[in-house]
């Protein structure tokens, strides 16, 4: 069934070509068409262009969908273009003539604009729980083993001492600012297309506002065309704030790989969580972490593939924009996984509590040396040009303790001023006006 089709047949090899996985892919976005029609109907039923009894009957009929969708009873039946023409089929064998009201003053342009919106804004919220759950597991091992040092690198030369609870805390707040641009990609994602129709509008006297409150939508896409050329720019909104994520995650788990091999000997893994080697018996390989990372190098390139497909696209509507769904889609799934690999591993490292009486982390603590130096009243050039004698020397004394108490030092590490800033961002995205709306929308 296609709801466009007339007289002529399209050719089965131009079928399967132009159709792809469209289908597949649309079977993730089935309750959120249910959910636009729900709105839409009520809207129409509100401009006069359906019966009162006819939206009785189509509403409960969708909510019956929608609960078989929920049983994962729904399919799209073989000839069936997409998810917009299944839910229109069950209606119109259900209903008659009734079920056939239902795109009256939407196109199919609009349709699965208002799905990939509700989907997206669905997606989005399962992520940022994932998020905040590695959050918090960050902030507990980061208080936790803060009384641990380690060696902190720049160039990858020992620099100055770190500690866990700076390393842990350190990925912590980097999910704050993560977060901030993902919600900055949820904004743009939550306001109603409903209504653009094929992106010119409709002659039909349609309630746009009433849909964007039906459907929990923070605002409307108000120009109907720039409604269309939301499309590409969402998911590529989107991609980016996923690939903050990625970033983070990618970049912490490079650490870890590091952290695990002998020559740093900073960490370590129980047997059961890492993989070994087919002729090497001594392996413990950190395979977790290197598939995380390559994964999350993966889903940094995502931006770049949508914009790719975005490039020399003019306005309106094009039809390879159904191919972003496939690498888009997965890319949910695939930041969820790991999100919780990472929150599931990081609390099972075993840490090193003597990495620093190595005596290659000797001169970890020059800057220390010539801090106190300076505390102690001597102009800075002069202390460090007096320790770098010393090292020269070989006179150099580290040592025995650090004292660094200023905010988000080793000292000193702000959990609860980051705990704070993490708690406004999630505030910021106003879940509970999207649950409410929802909630009465199935009702």
């Amino acid at each position: 069934m296609k709801l466009w089709q007339k007289e002529t047949s399209v050719a089965q090899n131009v079928e399967k070509f132009t159709v792809g996985k469209d289908a597949e892919m649309d079977l993730q976005l089935a309750p959120f068409d249910v959910l636009g029609s729900l709105a839409h109907t009520r809207m129409l039923e509100s401009i006069g262009l359906m019966e009162s009894e006819d939206l009785a009957d189509v509403q409960r009929e969708l909510k019956e969908i929608y609960k078989s969708i929920e049983r994962g009873e729904f399919t799209i039946e073989p000839g069936v273009e997409d998810v917009h023409s299944q839910v229109e089929m069950l209606l119109t064998r259900r209903l008659g003539e009734a079920g056939k009201k239902i795109h009256s003053g939407r196109s199919r342009n609009d349709q699965v604009l208002v799905d990939l919106k509700l989907f997206i804004r669905h997606e989005i919220r399962q992520t940022v729980e994932a998020v905040h759950t590695l959050f918090t597991t960050l902030q507990e091992l980061s208080e936790k083993n803060k009384h641990i040092l380690l060696p902190g690198y720049t160039h990858l030369q020992v620099a100055m001492p770190s500690s866990f609870g700076l390393w842990f805390g350190a990925y912590a707040e980097s999910l704050v600012d993560d977060l901030q641009m993902l919600q900055a990609a949820y904004k743009i994602s939550n306001k109603n297309p409903l209504g653009s129709a094929a992106g010119y509008g409709s002659s039909f006297p349609l309630n746009r506002q009433m849909t964007t409150d039906l459907l929990g939508f923070e605002a409307l896409n108000y120009n109907v065309v720039y409604a269309q050329m939301g499309r590409g720019k969402t998911e590529r909104s989107v991609s980016m704030g996923l690939a903050s994520i990625a970033s983070t995650l990618g970049r912490m788990a490079m650490d870890v790989c590091l952290y695990m091999s002998q020559n740093f000997a900073f960490v370590t893994l129980p047997g059961e969580l890492t993989t070994g080697s087919s002729i090497m018996p001594h392996k413990k390989n950190p395979d977790v972490f290197e598939i995380m990372r390559g994964k999350c190098n993966r889903l940094q390139a995502l931006p770049t593939e949508i914009q790719m497909l975005l490039g020399n696209l003019p306005s309106g509507y094009h039809r390879e924009l159904q191919l972003l769904k496939e690498s888009f889609f997965p890319a949910f799934t695939e930041i969820r996984n790991c999100l919780e690999m990472m929150t599931f591993m990081l609390p099972n490292l075993k840490l090193n509590e003597d990495i620093l009486k190595d005596e290659k982390y000797k001169y970890l603590f020059s800057v220390e040396v010539v801090n106190n130096q300076v505390l102690s009243g001597v102009p800075f050039r002069d202390a460090y040009k007096n320790v770098g004698v010393a090292i020269e020397k070989g006179e150099f004394e580290r040592p025995e303790t650090v004292n660094h108490t200023h905010e988000g030092s080793i000292g000193n590490l702000c959990t609860t001023e980051i705990k704070g800033l993490m708690e406004e961002v999630l505030s910021g995205f106003q879940f509970e006006k999207v649950d409410k709306a929802i909630a009465e929308l199935l009702v």
